[in-house]
């Protein structure tokens, strides 16, 4: 039986529209979202909670998104991994693995406002990082 033709274009565009989604939502969030919270909420205290969730919420698109690219890098019945792959899984896992580490070792110590001259700094440059991960993962599949 052959397969149906609008599941196999989705097949081959599913990663470019997972890094799409990645990198649009890390934009969204932290140039757009976060910065209004604190310029229209009445408190800074305010403001940061609401960052907080917003922020948690963005890492589990981001831990979605690089699932699926890393699930999508490789064919069933391919010996390798897709040209597009070799490419960009670097910046994937790396864009992952800063994901997670923001969540659940940088954001309880801001939460907790634990020496927020380091944490805050530390992770709104792993924030800065895993932007540019899903820019390179999402320039690398636009490429193809």
């Amino acid at each position: 039986m052959a397969a149906n033709p609008m599941f196999a274009a989705l097949g081959q565009r599913l990663p470019l529209l997972a890094a799409a989604l990645w990198w649009g939502s890390l934009s969204v969030i932290g140039f757009m979202a976060v910065p209004l919270l604190f310029a229209n909420l009445p408190t800074r205290m305010q403001a940061g909670n609401m960052a907080a969730h917003l922020f948690a919420a963005q890492t589990y698109v981001s831990m979605a998104c690089c699932l699926c690219l890393l699930i999508c890098a490789k064919s069933r019945h391919a010996a390798r991994e897709y040209d597009w792959a070799r490419d960009a899984l670097v910046f994937v896992i790396a864009g992952l693995l800063l994901a997670l580490l923001i969540q659940y070792g940088v954001a309880p110590r801001i939460v907790a406002r634990q020496n927020l001259k380091l944490w805050h700094p530390a992770g709104s440059l792993m924030y800065a990082l895993q932007w540019l991960c899903a820019l390179a993962t999402l320039w690398r599949l636009g490429r193809r």
